[in-house]
């Protein structure tokens, strides 16, 4: 059973102290916060959907939004949960992939946008604010200083290397990117927020993204493979070129989630994994965003299966790779506005959406309170 105390020693680790723990230390932390991810209460699940059935409208007429107020239910273990805060996390990290010319952007915007998000300017801003939503946003990894230096408090290293080469990270790297995904999306949650999304920033990252999919489902490289930032056809086949390389050159094995990360992941994909473990160990709802979030979820369900049934999907990347991912986790897109912004700004969509399905459950009169007829519909 999950405890305060477990909570202050964040997985038996100091929680100042994950960028001094040995491999040895994170590999016990990480497994202490797989362990503790349980299934979903279908109990709480099923009493919701019995609220919903006896609202005055057919049953099962409102589709998604029952599937998506059920679910929470079942996540928070009560057929009346409450939305008390939400925020986007939105991890930040460079590639060292980029110098193999797979990303149309230059590296150095991954640093600028970054001061973007904290003035408040971007496009997750926007749509974090319109869904009431906060915009937690952590250097996980980018390559370039920052100003003021403790912005870079939780870089773990600057940018991951090139993976068409070796290794992004070492094992190590990896595990402290994980729980320091985790410890943040902790801190939220300990700050009163029990809704989170996932977002991210760092150019070159499709790229990964593509890698981590094609091994965690199978998929062919050309299958999951996308524009990014939009490339050409010439320089989309050189990207799928790069990939299979990096594949083939670092010989990541599926059955280990953290080797995969190191291998072929990314700094910020490895915190977004930790800050998704973190949510469904709390207990707390966690939407995924576009292919880079479903990458990391992945990664995270390999680790905790369960985890996956904390999961609440958002749109449909424009990336291909990313409908691939999902369904790999069970789970369908709810919309298709034909985005790839990334940033997180198709998980914040959603934040009215799980708002409407709990309006629906503490709003909607039954048929009893509105005298209205029941029949066989």
């Amino acid at each position: 059973m999950n405890t305060e105390l477990d909570f202050q020693k964040f997985h038996g680790l100091d929680p100042k102290a994950l960028g001094s723990a040995s491999e040895a230390m994170l590999e016990e932390a990480l497994e202490t916060l797989v362990s503790g991810i349980d299934r979903l209460d279908q109990s709480a699940a099923d009493k919701m959907q019995e609220r919903l059935d006896g609202k005055i409208k057919p049953l099962r007429s409102l589709g998604v939004l029952e599937d998506i107020a059920s679910q929470i239910a079942g996540i928070m273990g009560t057929p009346e949960p409450k939305i008390n805060g939400r925020a986007v996390l939105l991890m930040a990290g460079d590639n060292g992939v980029v110098v193999e010319g797979v990303s149309a952007a230059p590296q150095e915007i991954t640093a600028q946008m970054f001061y973007s998000y904290l003035r408040g300017e971007a496009g997750i801003n926007v749509l974090a604010r319109h869904g009431g939503a906060e915009v937690i946003c952590t250097d996980i990894g980018i390559v370039s200083p920052l100003d003021p230096p403790a912005l870079m408090a939780r870089r773990v290293k600057n940018g991951t290397d090139n993976i068409s080469k070796g290794p992004a990270m070492t094992r190590r790297e990896a595990l402290q990117a994980i729980l320091t995904g985790a410890q943040i999306a902790a801190e939220a949650i300990d700050a009163g927020i029990n809704l989170l999304a996932t977002g991210e920033v760092g150019i070159g990252n499709t790229t990964p993204s593509a890698a981590l999919i094609s091994v965690f489902t199978g998929h062919s490289v050309e299958e999951v493979t996308g524009r990014g930032t939009g490339l050409k056809d010439e320089a989309l086949k050189h990207k799928e070129s790069i990939i299979k390389r990096a594949i083939e050159v670092n010989q990541p094995d599926p059955a280990d989630p953290v080797g995969v990360l190191s291998k072929v992941g990314g700094l910020e994909i490895a915190a977004l994994s930790g800050a998704i473990l973190e949510a469904a160990y709390r207990r707390v709802p966690v939407i995924l965003d576009g292919i880079i979030s479903t990458a990391a979820a992945l990664a995270a369900a390999k680790l905790a299966p369960h985890c996956a049934e904390y999961m609440i999907s958002s749109h449909n990347s424009e990336e291909k790779g990313h409908e691939i991912g999902l369904r790999q986790l069970g789970i369908n897109f709810r919309l298709d506005f034909h985005m790839r912004l990334g940033e997180g700004t198709g998980a914040a969509l959603m934040f009215p959406m799980v708002d409407a399905a709990l309006k629906i459950a503490d709003e909607m009169a039954t048929f009893n309170a509105a005298g209205v007829t029941t029949g066989e519909f």
